[in-house]
């Protein structure tokens, strides 16, 4: 016991690297089956970078302990073998410092969206930096004083700062988290929030009991070899824990973000589109088409739309007309539910509205500022100024070249079959007789009666 307490190899040491490795793995399964199995697509910006931040903040995390407890039985050789270069920078700044600051990155962007309403005055790329600093420093200052001996561990003066400033960050994450708890989210991403948050926080404080336990009681074996096993195995869940918290993961919570709600009908016929008439109509009737008629008027028709917006992406110039088409989704949802309202504001901004992105629209300066520096997201006139000039955009650029091409002389064609088609229809509802004859032998319910 006392040669493997200090050399590593121990029996537990192997079974805390083993259950490190599963965690780690049921982590990168978490994060890449629902793109692999479920085809959501890969989300952009910050909601793709921190999560891989996290994983690799994750890895580092754990591969730090291992290589710095002795877990393994192998001699320090080389540089990379370092106390300094595994306990200092790859456990503090770039492990649980990282891991930490990922999710309060993003409890402060949920704080700043859901209770402030408006977008965060600092985008993640500089305020994960920003909140990473005094970790780096504190990393800076160790690896300058050394207070480190060769089984990678330090008195009690330095041991009580270094414990001080993990569960400042852990509490700075709860407080933004507080913050935050009455905000009635949908598909219980806040139940989520707080479930993963409580693991997290007993995991941190087993965690640090471990930690002291191993600095201190450096003499004594049995504590040695225990405490570096709770250390391992505690991190390990931490890890996961943290990564499966809803607001870290595009993951499974943007699934249940993409269903919709139920619809619900007081009869079968409405489910089905039939009205108290009994005849089957198309839902949304054929209108006739004038191109004098004005644009913004024209693509409040569904058909007209779709089928200006085919015509747009073939010009490489469709960024407008979809936009348009989520910000009329958004006006669909119900002023009670600002949370959605939110929601889809967030996703249009970073869709369509800061600089670079994947389908930035060409709007004015003044336009696009009072979005990016709007006090509601749930105001639903946010997009309305945007709008109009984009609606004024295609009408010069593609309205007069859509009335000409084969994508409006195809819409003309369908909208006249189905115009034909409601003909025929309404003509056999009104005939009793051509109703009847249509039936025939088994299938027809008056069969017997006629031939009697």
């Amino acid at each position: 016991m006392a040669s493997c307490a200090v050399e590593g190899g121990c029996a537990s040491d192997y079974l805390a690297v083993a259950i490190s490795a599963v965690c780690f793995i049921l982590l990168l399964s978490r994060a890449i089956l629902p793109f692999a199995v479920l085809k959501i697509p890969l989300p952009k910006r910050s909601g793709f970078w921190i999560p891989v931040i996290q994983i690799y903040a994750s890895l580092n995390l754990l591969l730090s302990l291992v290589m710095s407890l002795n877990f393994l039985k192998f001699k320090k050789t080389y540089w990379w073998h370092s106390c300094y270069f595994w306990a200092v920078w790859i456990e503090a700044p770039l492990g649980f410092g990282l891991l930490l600051s990922c999710r309060i990155s993003q409890a402060f962007q949920l704080y700043y969206i859901f209770v402030k309403r408006c977008l965060p005055p600092i985008r993640s790329y500089i305020f994960l930096p920003l909140i990473l600093m005094p970790w780096i420093a504190g990393a800076a200052f160790i690896q300058i004083k050394r207070p480190l001996n060769n089984r990678c561990h330090m008195g009690i003066q330095w041991t009580i700062p270094v414990m001080s400033l993990h569960t400042l960050y852990v509490a700075i994450l709860v407080g933004f988290t507080g913050a935050i708890w009455h905000i009635e989210f949908r598909f219980d991403e806040l139940r989520d929030l707080w479930r993963g948050i409580l693991v997290s926080a007993f995991s941190i404080g087993v965690w640090v009991v471990a930690y002291f336990l191993n600095e201190i009681h450096e003499d004594i074996s049995w504590l040695q070899v225990a405490s570096r096993f709770v250390l391992l195995v505690t991190a390990s869940i931490l890890v996961l824990a943290f990564f499966s918290m809803s607001s870290s993961q595009p993951l499974l919570s943007k699934v249940s973000l993409r269903k919709r709600e139920p619809l619900s009908f007081e009869t079968m016929g409405q489910a089905l589109g039939i009205p108290n008439s009994g005849i089957l109509l198309p839902r949304e009737p054929a209108h006739v088409i004038d191109p004098d008629e004005p644009l913004d008027k024209l693509l409040m028709n569904k058909r007209f739309r779709q089928s200006f917006m085919k015509f747009a992406d073939s010009c490489l110039a469709g960024e407008s007309v979809h936009f348009y088409e989520e910000v009329h989704e958004r006006g669909k949802i119900p002023a009670d539910d600002p949370v959605r309202r939110i929601y889809m504001a967030r996703h249009i901004i970073d869709k369509y509205i800061i600089a670079g992105a994947a389908m930035e629209v060409n709007i004015s300066h003044r336009s696009r500022q009072a979005i990016l520096t709007t006090s509601n997201l749930a105001q639903p006139n946010l997009f309305n100024d945007a709008l109009n000039e984009l609606i004024q955009l295609m009408k010069t650029n593609l309205a007069k070249e859509f009335w000409s091409s084969m994508y409006f002389k195809k819409f003309k064609e369908e909208a006249s079959m189905r115009s034909h088609e409601l003909e025929q229809m309404t003509r056999w509802h009104h005939s009793p007789s051509t109703r009847l004859s249509a039936v025939h032998g088994v299938d027809d319910p008056f069969h017997q009666e006629q031939e009697s």
